[in-house]
């Protein structure tokens, strides 16, 4: 698999690459920024909030459905600046997360500490950075899902004008751990994996649309009978000027590491999977996201969702998704928000197929009538029905237990804070 990649893989994205435009890079203007959300609620099962999902490789639909606290905050500046005008902007980001509703003891860890150098004479406008950093991370909303995440520590050129889009190359070091052996001490094996990304965005295809084509090579860094390497591919056709809002349409596919599968986290394509992983291990994901703002009051979001996961091993599972999110502003500062989400899930692995209905009713006092205005400070009402089939990953996917046992429906009550600037 390792010589496949190498010999073919890198010509095929050349070529595509060759045939704009967001950038890769989250490039935060100078001040203090962040994200954070935290809330508490009751269950009818009694004691702590209960969240409602299937687990594994799924992901669920977030409002009234959130049972942890997360924050990430931190500040962009100008450290430095050329005579020639050449700009170096440093990101430093603090992060922290529990998964109940008290923040308590997490632990403050480092999310970015990178510096890009900007307004660079001979870049033509493309920048140049390295660190550890956020990068191209788009994500279905309501899901809390970023479909494709390359977050990581490396460096790269970002944003570098190519035709009638904008390419991005970054290298990355995933998983960067030597193993020893317990007994004799010595260098045994790695989890280390290099990582290469290129990024195309912004290719005009039609009328308001672009086409995005990104690309993660991996290539395993252990021992080459136990660790491989991976690929992804994953076309992203984006539709600005939707009824006030826009429409993204996505194909992806990998390979081993290129799955992401036990990888960083929640469903992520783009960084490194187990290097354990070979060839037979593979997934596909097709789906469609929709927001759209037709009124100043009105605004909706909607999301189709397949992916099928296959390997030798655990045999073939199927995801599917569908779900919408209307939200009505009565006031500038008051939203009505609904989400209705239905799961299933299937795998050769267990019998059956597992279906979750979610339903979430939360008055919002908010900053104003968009839909992606924040912050929001919500009450809310969610109730969960599900077959028996899912019974045991309900339970197993609750953080307060598995309080449900044999049962299949449960409602949980609440308060949340969800805010970005």
């Amino acid at each position: 698999m390792k010589h496949l990649i190498r010999q073919t893989l890198p010509a095929a994205l050349a070529m595509a690459l060759a045939c704009g435009a967001a950038q890769a890079g989250d490039h935060e203007t100078e001040g203090f920024h962040g994200y954070m959300r935290a809330g508490g609620g009751s269950a009818s099962s009694g004691g702590r909030q209960s969240c409602f999902g299937l687990g594994g490789m799924t992901m669920s639909f977030r409002l009234g459905n959130e049972c942890d606290s997360f924050a990430e905050f931190g500040y962009t500046k100008e450290v430095a600046k050329s005579a020639n005008g050449a700009s170096f902007v440093a990101t430093i980001w603090a992060d922290a997360y529990k998964n109940s509703s008290d923040f308590g003891d997490a632990k403050l860890g480092i999310a970015k500490a990178y510096v890009e150098a900007k307004n660079l004479p001979f870049m033509n406008g493309g920048i140049i950075w390295a660190g550890k950093r956020h990068y191209y991370r788009p994500d279905i909303h309501m899901l809390d899902m970023q479909y494709i995440n390359m977050n990581g520590t490396g460096g790269g050129v970002d944003a570098l004008p190519l035709g009638p889009g904008k390419l991005s190359v970054a290298f990355f070091k995933d998983d960067d751990f030597n193993k020893f052996d317990p007994v004799t001490g010595k260098y045994d094996d790695s989890s280390s994996a290099l990582r290469q990304n290129f990024v195309y965005e912004g290719l005009p295809v039609n009328s308001n649309g672009t086409l995005d084509i990104a690309t993660s090579l991996i290539k395993a860094e252990g021992k080459d009978n136990v660790r491989h390497n991976g690929w992804q591919v994953s076309l992203f056709h984006r539709q600005a000027k939707v009824l006030g809002g826009g429409n993204t349409f996505g194909v992806q596919y990998g390979v081993g590491p290129g799955t992401g599968i036990d990888g960083p986290c929640c469903a992520r394509m783009g960084p490194s999977g187990s290097t354990l992983l070979d060839s037979d291990v593979t997934r596909l994901r097709v789906f469609d996201n929709i927001v759209i703002q037709p009124t100043r009051e009105f605004s909706m979001e909607f999301v189709a969702l397949y992916q099928r996961d296959k390997s030798d091993k655990n045999g073939k599972s199927t995801w599917t998704t569908v779900g919408t999110r209307p939200v009505y502003a009565f006031h500038q500062n008051f939203k009505l928000q609904a989400e209705l989400g239905v799961t299933q899930l299937k795998t050769d692995m267990s019998p059956g197929t597992q279906r979750l209905t979610k339903l979430t009713i939360a008055p919002t006092i908010t900053v104003g009538e968009d839909y992606w205005s924040r912050p929001e400070l919500r009450a809310f009402v969610s109730y969960g029905k599900w077959n028996d089939a899912a019974k045991k990953s309900v339970n197993a996917f609750n953080n307060g237990g598995p309080v449900y046992g044999d049962k299949t429906s449960g409602t949980s009550v609440g308060l949340q804070l969800e805010a970005w600037w």
